[in-house]
């Protein structure tokens, strides 16, 4: 055995391989790169990771799970297709979770909910400022849901958990439709999320929340006309 294996070999015993491999495919499919429908082969992708076949399968169950990755009837595994048909019901869905959950959180939102909010802002402040796509996904999706957690109402913050998930795609044709240069006012509109909130104005927060919401949808769907969504490959 080389050097250099030995602390391959370290790594994946304290069991980093799934994690390894889990952040590596989530975050390909994540950035497009590994497009709608491109099918997903075990074999291939334990000579990628150079690991067993077991590390990867626990990885693609992660994936699975997370609705990035369906198992077909005959047993292949493609990259989930983004559903467009039922874009609408979705963005529907969306624009009212985003009122719900903001409503209920500036009545029922503490210091500490408004602490973790801050943070999580702050993050996606960050992530805007060096134009990282992905972790503006990941730190957009973390304010909302800390948001949704303030609002106190378990079943609304599952569902909202769910949509941001399955939105996270749609989020990334988002941020590429300003080639990942996201405007500086949509940070600032979570901050004036958040001093709505700080003063429990629940009207307030249901018309940021509809606004942030449908300039979303709007800028999404105005990508979309003008590209082939049967070939997306950014």
């Amino acid at each position: 055995m080389s050097e250099d294996e030995i602390p391959i070999l370290a790594e994946r015993k304290r069991g980093s391989g799934v994690r390894i491999v889990y952040e590596a495919l989530r975050n390909e499919i994540l950035d497009l790169k590994l497009t709608p429908g491109s099918p997903i082969d075990e074999v291939q992708l334990a000579s990628r990771f150079n690991m067993s076949r077991t590390p990867i399968r626990e990885a693609l169950v992660r994936l699975e799970g997370e609705g990035l990755i369906e198992t077909l009837p005959n047993r292949s595994t493609i990259v989930s297709n983004i559903d467009f048909l039922n874009m609408h019901a979705y963005f529907e869905a969306l624009v009212l979770m985003y009122r719900v959950t903001l409503r209920l959180a500036a009545r029922n939102a503490g210091p500490e909910d408004m602490a973790t909010i801050r943070v999580h802002q702050a993050a996606f402040a960050d992530a805007v400022a060096r134009q990282d796509a992905l972790a503006m996904i990941e730190t957009n999706a973390d304010f909302h849901a800390s948001i949704a957690s303030a609002a106190g109402n378990a079943y609304y913050l599952t569902f909202f958990q769910r949509l941001l998930n399955e939105g996270r795609r749609l989020l990334r044709l988002y941020y590429q439709s300003f080639r990942d240069q996201l405007p500086q006012r949509f940070v600032d509109e979570h901050e004036e999320i958040i001093c709505a909130l700080e003063r429990k104005d629940t009207e307030e927060c249901d018309r940021l929340g509809q606004a942030h919401a449908e300039q979303i949808v709007t800028q999404i769907g105005r990508w979309l006309s003008n590209y082939d969504r049967d070939r997306i490959t950014l």
